[in-house]
């Protein structure tokens, strides 16, 4: 089991993007009662209040990213993946946007796309240590536990307390070490087989 953390930091715009002209009237207020009612776990509220925003501000790049957040947690993952595409094709630089689709395409079984994202995470922000721990889950889902290790080891390299990261790491050393062990076994090695079943059970 590996453990995946959504990066949940709702994007707040600063006083001096509010008062840009670019954003319609009223969009604004939409997006900060969304941004009120995600934070207080109100999610189809939230949805709505972003949606409104949306429609006021085609172009609300941030409202697109928490909307689909918001559809995320609801487990809405093919409308959160496009919220998120959205949002990237407005602002390619937006690091959060791909992180975040990263793991609604992860969770919906598309598992190239979600180690895509994370490598233009990592190239956005090389030391983005939850990125390569992602992204090693990702691999480790497609049985690529050589590359799953790689990107655990260099998430612990950059945050030496993250803890999530050990575990990770230790299931896919766990697993990699059961298929050793299982081709052993299969060739009569009978000390392989008593570890396959130590580590079986």
């Amino acid at each position: 089991m590996h453990l995946l953390r959504l990066c949940v930091l709702i994007t707040v715009l600063s006083s001096s993007v509010a008062a840009q002209s670019a954003f319609a009237a009223g969009a604004l207020t939409y997006f900060e009662v969304g941004t009120a009612y995600y934070n207080e776990g109100k999610l189809d509220l939230a949805i709505k209040s972003f949606g409104d925003a949306i429609a006021s501000d085609p172009n609300f790049v941030e409202a697109y990213h928490n909307r689909g957040l918001a559809y995320f947690g609801k487990g809405r993952y093919e409308e959160a993946v496009r919220d998120f595409s959205r949002a990237v094709a407005l602002k390619p630089d937006f690091i959060d946007a791909y992180h975040s689709r990263a793991l609604a395409r992860l969770k919906s079984g598309e598992i190239m796309e979600a180690i895509d994202d994370e490598t233009k995470v990592i190239a956005l922000n090389p030391k983005f240590a939850e990125a390569y721990h992602n992204r090693g889950v990702a691999w480790a889902r497609n049985g690529k536990y050589d590359e799953a290790i790689r990107d655990y080891d260099q998430a612990i390299a950059l945050a030496p307390g993250y803890a999530n990261a050990y575990f990770s790491r230790g299931v896919a050393l766990l697993r990699k070490a059961a298929a050793d062990f299982r081709q052993a076994c299969s060739m009569g090695n009978k000390f392989a087989c008593e570890n396959l079943k130590q580590i079986s059970e």
